[in-house]
């Protein structure tokens, strides 16, 4: 299958978080080759840009030239487009050649420096006015468009206004409007389509823009719809917002690559917490099987739910003596073991993995013995409309000071007693489950002989 290739006619971001920089890695996250074309070169970092070098215009067509004429390319994004006769240059390849523009008007950089002359206005409006989609924020809609947006009907008259310039679609982005959602419009063909999520508190960014237009230059060259493109960049930006780098001392940048390291850890996850389950498929573990049976489960870094908790889909059983596996690893594979391990995550990042076992004050001693940290609550203290997982650990993590290795109660009213074993990995917690279980085996024999 032919991988398409996709083109960022853009500027260079010397500190790697927008421009060409965060177009090629958006590319190659997509799925899709990227190629790129330099309009100017910055000086610049996480807290400014400070200087500009704009290429020769003749310099920007001999590489658009050059490229088109080796490559497959149907689709391209501009970012940066400094001057006027920059953009002429742009937009005379670009139509000899019939490439596919989504045009980023990128005025402003995050930090607030100018990345376009005044006097290029006019040349972007004329750009604008052949692109299948063009994605200005609120301050370049209000600049393209003469239209003050205060509002999402605001941004519908504002897209358009620039709509009536030409383009095939627009698509104004609401992050700088204020409020608990953000909403972005896209206008195509004079039928508005909205989109909508809760604003993620992420602090300065940088390269949000860039990484959310070349998002859509290669889905579409995927031959999505438009409306789905933008559906699918939305969401690859969203993550790339919510695990952005603090890799600066200014704003930071987005992680492109966020994505592809959430699936790989997945997947890493389902692989150890299917070894971790099997480990402890032997006849000393069987013992410690409490009666609504055991998980053992892993938590992806930074979880704050169930779903993103690593858990088997049914339970560890003992029947006659032996672990009978009755489910296999998942994503929101279990509800009550994660929620003790997200409750320990609060007060220790390091803590992602839990695992429940049967209790007896036998169990106990043999933990204290074995110099395990041990932690407590009593459930007739609990609090109505609670979740037990979540307020149990927390009481026993605020008498312990710290995030105990076990965690236990003595159960209640049709409440089963319960040991919970807590580590960074889930093959940690099966070893550690394993120890108990000889350790408590080796007592047993002593105490026999």
């Amino acid at each position: 299958m032919k991988v398409p290739c996709v083109l960022t006619i853009a500027g260079s971001d010397s500190g790697g978080g927008a421009g060409i920089q965060a177009d090629l890695k958006t590319f190659a996250a997509l799925g899709v080759h990227g190629l790129c074309v330099i309009t100017a070169v910055t000086a610049q970092n996480t807290r400014g840009v400070d200087a500009v070098h704009e290429l020769p215009p003749e310099f920007v067509s001999r590489q658009l030239e050059s490229v088109v004429k080796d490559f497959d390319v149907k689709w391209a994004k501009t970012g940066m487009l400094h001057s006027s006769k920059i953009i002429q240059a742009v937009k005379k390849v670009a139509r000899k050649h019939g490439l596919k523009l989504v045009v980023d008007p990128v005025m402003v950089a995050s930090s607030g420096s100018s990345l376009m002359k005044d006097e290029a206005l006019e040349a972007l409006l004329d750009l604008i006015s052949g692109a299948e989609i063009v994605t200005p924020n609120i301050p370049e809609a209000e600049r393209i468009s003469g239209v003050k947006i205060r509002s999402e009907k605001d941004m519908k008259r504002a897209a358009k206004k620039i709509a009536a310039l030409g383009p095939r679609a627009v698509l104004v982005k609401g992050g700088h409007l204020h409020g608990k959602t953000v909403t972005d419009i896209l206008w195509s063909r004079g039928r508005v389509k909205r989109y909508s999520c809760p604003r993620i508190d992420a602090g300065m960014l940088h390269g949000t823009g860039c990484t959310y237009s070349s998002a859509i230059a290669a889905e579409l060259a995927k031959e999505k719809r438009l409306e789905d493109a933008v559906a699918n960049a939305r969401e690859f930006v969203t993550n790339a917002i919510k695990h952005g780098r603090a890799v600066g001392k200014g704003a930071k940048p987005v992680n492109q690559v966020a994505t592809l390291l959430r699936d790989a850890e997945i997947g890493r996850l389902l692989e150890e917490v299917g070894l971790a389950a099997k480990m402890l498929e032997s006849r000393e573990f069987a013992a410690l099987i409490p009666e609504v049976g055991s998980n053992v489960v892993m938590a992806l870094p930074g979880a704050k739910n169930s779903s993103e908790v690593v858990g088997l889909s049914g339970r560890m059983v003992q029947v006659e003596g032996r672990v009978h596996l009755t489910g296999f690893p998942k994503l929101g594979g279990s509800e009550h073991v994660a929620n003790v391990v997200l409750t320990a995550m609060r007060h220790d990042p390091t803590i992602r993995a839990g695992l429940n076992i049967r209790y007896s004050p036998e169990i106990v001693r043999v933990c204290r013995k074995m110099e395990l940290s041990l932690g407590t609550f009593e459930r007739e203290k609990e609090p109505k409309r609670v979740k037990t997982m979540m307020w149990g650990p927390e009481q026993a993590i605020k008498r312990a000071g710290k995030v105990p290795q076990v965690i236990f109660d003595e159960g209640g009213k049709g409440k089963e007693a319960m040991v919970r074993l807590l580590g960074k990995s889930a093959l940690d917690v099966s070893g550690l489950a394993l120890r108990i279980a000889k350790a408590r085996k080796a007592k047993d024999f002593i105490q026999e002989g």
